[in-house]
């Protein structure tokens, strides 16, 4: 199918939000606060979520995201995981910058084409891992030195979200882009396991990486603990460095000054960083590369984690009581 492309007008950039729930709703905020943007329109199937999203807006809503190829500059897709793929290739073959939410695709293959296609139609790809922006306040990412081990976990209650895909896709998505970011070269070897509690992807998965360097990365994801715990631990040869998220505590014994852990607007730096890039035609902090990479990654973790028999009905019933 032909798809004319907009043609750039002078004036603000016009930008997208293709799924309007939780994540959605705060993209288009993020846009509409911005200098030299115009959130030009929302997308969502679901006729109440779109037309509550349209009038609190102010702008036009449709239920078919295909509407809006062509007419847009910028679009942010937070719309399940299984559909990134499709609408991504589409987006920026109507010649507009995409900004997704992670993952970036569902398969290698899905993942390397839209980085590629990036590449081709010279538009800015780049997902929403928005913990890279937390970490490249610390400086722990400009370190040059490698960590020996790498230890991370992230454990939360049900919710009910990204349920299309695995917690591994879902939520460990995260944690492996760090560990790549801190960690260069192949990954040599998986060892995962997993549970299946409400099906049919696992929910909780554990996993041990060990990288073609030597180092070694454990990684822990829950979306069915009873309660919140985001952490990472990074050994270095002259120390160790250990970051509590919930509480912001960072413990630092390496001899290399760190900053402070500032959360900040992940999300609105992802985004204004996005649009800068997309006028500049610099390289966004997450490029298609790198989500690439971790979506591989995080396939390997299910293929090693094998299919799970679900938990019985009464400890299952016992969880969600809990």
């Amino acid at each position: 199918m032909f798809i004319r492309r907009r043609v750039p007008e002078a004036g603000p950039l016009k930008a997208a939000v293709i799924g309007v729930g939780a994540f959605g709703r705060h993209h288009a905020t993020k846009y509409q606060a911005m200098n030299g943007v115009e959130l030009f329109a929302i997308a969502d199937p679901n006729a109440e979520v779109r037309l509550k999203a349209s009038a609190g807006y102010g702008v036009p809503g449709v239920a078919d995201w295909r509407d809006l190829l062509g007419k847009v500059d910028l679009v942010s897709v937070c719309s399940p995981a299984i559909t990134h793929a499709a609408i991504v290739r589409a987006f920026l073959n109507a010649g507009a910058h995409v900004l997704v939410e992670k993952p970036l695709a569902t398969t290698a293959e899905e993942a390397d084409d839209l980085a590629a296609l990036a590449q081709a139609t010279g538009r800015t790809l780049t997902v929403g891992h928005q913990e890279r922006f937390v970490f490249a306040r610390t400086g722990l990412l400009d370190l040059a030195e490698t960590p020996l081990e790498v230890s991370c976990w992230r454990h939360g209650p049900w919710t009910g979200r990204g349920d299309d895909v695995s917690a591994v896709l879902d939520l460990m998505i995260h944690d492996l882009d760090l560990v790549h970011a801190l960690v260069p070269g192949a990954v040599s070897a998986v060892d995962a396991d997993g549970i299946v509690q409400y099906g049919p992807h696992a929910d909780q998965v554990t996993a041990v990486l060990s990288f073609a360097n030597g180092t070694v990365a454990r990684l822990d994801t829950s979306r069915i603990a009873r309660e919140r715990r985001r952490g990472m631990r990074a050994v270095y040869a002259d120390g160790v460095v250990e970051i509590d998220f919930l509480t912001r505590k960072v413990t630092n014994t390496t001899p290399r000054p760190l900053g402070v852990l500032e959360m900040g607007d992940p999300l609105g730096e992802s985004v204004a960083g996005f649009v800068a890039a997309a006028q500049d035609g610099a390289a966004p902090m997450v490029t298609a590369e790198q989500a690439a990479q971790a979506v591989k990654t995080a396939l390997l973790i299910e293929e090693a984690a094998g299919v799970n028999v679900p938990l019985p009905v009464a400890e299952r019933r016992l969880a969600v009581a809990n």
